[in-house]
């Protein structure tokens, strides 16, 4: 038997495989399940972009450069500066990454230092699994900080304690925020970020979801802070763009660590392949189909806020993301109300616990499925709503 280390003994499933499970058996005993469980999105990545990928793709393949292609960094720095109204250099502060999960999880190991005392990340609850898993697979021990509806789900950096902020060395934020679909102003990164340098704490904030928004104004964003000295901001195409397969992102920020990043990764081998950071370009330079994606998740949305008012069902969090973070309407853990409206009306949602202990009261809603398969489990959610009030 393979002798494994203790970092990965104690890898855990990933929460959405037991919900892969059931709906399995759904599926197989011939239901018309609808998945609202995994942010996968469904929606056609654009034309545009499929365009470019095959234009790009030639008889010889290269290995990618580890800073990736210079026509690939100024059109982020465009994006950045069009979005955020703030100049980046291309050349050492931003750099190409595999999507954004792959930094998530490693920059853990990039930055800890257990023999300085720096050996603690810092993280949000509920939330994305993956910094924690991260943090922990390179050997660090992990804070979680609480976010409470009452607080706007913003975490309360007042609740840190002197010897913490001494142990730590990563501090990971998220807005617009998975699962809860809270924004955070930009006074809050600043305070943040001006708590971390003090404390010698990388702040990171992930910004996967900073264009799906349905307000009157975009969310504020890391970039925005004066000084990004000590931080790094990560971006992604996959929802942005609807792009999930191609794995395509960026990290941006604090020149002193996109370059020790950057010499890191020829030894991980981790830059997209560069038919696809051509495609990227393309995607960066296009807001035409982002506003597209906006409206269409627009459209998802207001269906179920309709549906869940008129039920008296509560929405805690929606203002960006495309996720719906629903409190549980009874006293039920939120994994037995997901069980039932899986079994009573085929929707599949994802449990706030799949998010940590803090998520418990809540499900999340993903709008991926199509505006029609959303306006049918509408219809299905409502007869059964209707019938548990009968």
């Amino acid at each position: 038997m393979t002798h494994l280390s203790p970092a990965m003994r104690a890898v855990e499933p990933y929460p959405f495989e037991e919900l892969d499970r059931r709906k399995k058996e759904a599926a197989d005993a011939g239901r018309r399940v609808i998945d609202f469980g995994v942010g996968d999105p469904r929606e056609e990545t654009p034309a545009l972009v499929r365009d470019a990928l095959k234009e790009a793709i030639g008889p010889i393949s290269s290995y990618p450069r580890a800073a990736g292609l210079p026509p690939l960094r100024r059109a982020i720095a465009a994006w950045v500066d069009r979005r955020y109204g703030v100049g980046l250099d291309p050349d050492t502060q931003i750099l190409p990454t595999l999507g954004s999960k792959e930094l998530v999880f490693s920059l853990a190991q990039a930055v800890l230092d257990p023999a300085a005392g720096k050996d603690l990340v810092l993280t949000t609850a509920p939330g994305y699994p993956i910094p924690e898993r991260g943090a922990r697979y390179a050997g660090g021990d992990v804070h979680r900080l609480r976010l409470r509806e009452e607080r706007g789900f913003l975490p309360d950096l007042d609740a840190l304690t002197d010897a913490q902020w001494a142990r730590g060395s990563l501090m990971w934020l998220n807005y617009p925020n998975n699962p809860t679909g809270a924004v955070a102003p930009l006074s809050f990164l600043a305070e943040a970020a001006e708590r971390c340098r003090a404390h010698d704490v990388l702040l990171a904030s992930d910004e996967a979801y900073s264009e799906l928004w349905f307000g009157e104004e975009p969310p504020a964003g890391a970039l925005q802070i004066s000084d990004l000295t000590n931080v790094v901001v990560v971006h992604t195409l996959s929802k942005r763009s609807s792009m999930t397969g191609y794995r395509s992102g960026f990290a941006a920020g604090d020149p002193t660590l996109i370059a020790a990043l950057q010499r890191l990764r020829p030894a991980v081998g981790v830059t997209p392949q560069e038919f696809v950071q051509r495609a990227s370009v393309a995607a960066w330079g296009d807001e035409r189909h982002v506003e597209q994606n906006r409206a269409r998740y627009a459209a998802k949305r207001a269906v179920f806020l309709e549906l869940f008012a008129r039920h008296g069902v509560h929405v805690a969090g929606s203002e960006a993301t495309f996720y719906l973070w629903v409190a549980v309407p009874s006293e039920r853990p939120s994994l037995a109300w997901a069980i039932e409206l899986l079994d009573r009306a085929d929707v599949v949602v994802a449990p706030g616990s799949f998010f940590g202990p803090e998520g418990e009261g809540y499900v999340r809603m993903a709008m991926v499925p199509t505006l029609e398969e959303c306006e049918r489990a509408a219809a299905s959610l409502d007869r059964l709503f209707s019938e548990v009030r009968a």
